[in-house]
């Protein structure tokens, strides 16, 4: 008898360090990247190997975003893939910053755990390859992680909201 199931794929190992007090007032943070992590794993097909994360501050993204990209701001997310990971080796580094997360989740009415969710989901995708520098490649990783976030039980992140509607009869 043979099994319909598609055969589990080994979540990647998943170091956190966590460089930032801020991080305190989230304690569901490490597992929620953990998971989110998993699921995109499972979703492509990628190299076994450890990610590390770090959940840190905006001063500590706004130096490695002016340091590596010339943009002197901090960002929600940063990705550094590892050189050409052979076999079971390191696949590099996501870094996210608490409090422009947490603004963006002001912001946009999103849940800070689902929003770090897609973080980690959108950092990994870069670690093994996707990138978005192209409409078509834009395209197609949004497309990719609306597809883990929907698998993690979490909102579409690019999931427009209904436009409200002018019917003239007010």
């Amino acid at each position: 008898m043979t099994s319909l199931r598609k055969p589990r794929v080994a979540a990647p190992a998943v170091d956190i360090q966590v460089q930032s007090p801020l991080w305190d007032a989230e304690p569901a943070a490490q597992s929620t990247v953990r998971e989110a992590i998993a699921a995109a794993r499972a979703a492509v097909p990628a190299p076994a190997g450890e990610v590390s994360v770090v959940l840190t501050d905006d001063a500590a993204l706004r130096t490695l975003n002016r340091q590596w990209r010339a943009i002197d701001k901090p960002t929600n997310v940063l990705s550094f893939p590892a050189a050409k990971p052979v076999g079971e080796a390191f696949l590099g580094d996501i870094v996210i910053a608490h409090e422009t997360l947490a603004r963006e989740c002001a912001e946009e009415n999103k849940v800070f755990l689902h929003h770090l969710a897609h973080l980690a989901v959108h950092g990994f995708l870069h670690l093994i390859g996707y990138d978005h520098t192209t409409d078509s490649e834009a395209d197609a990783m949004e497309a990719l992680e609306s597809t883990i976030m929907t698998r993690l039980h979490m909102p579409d992140p690019y999931r427009e909201r209904a436009p409200r509607r002018d019917f003239g009869d007010t």
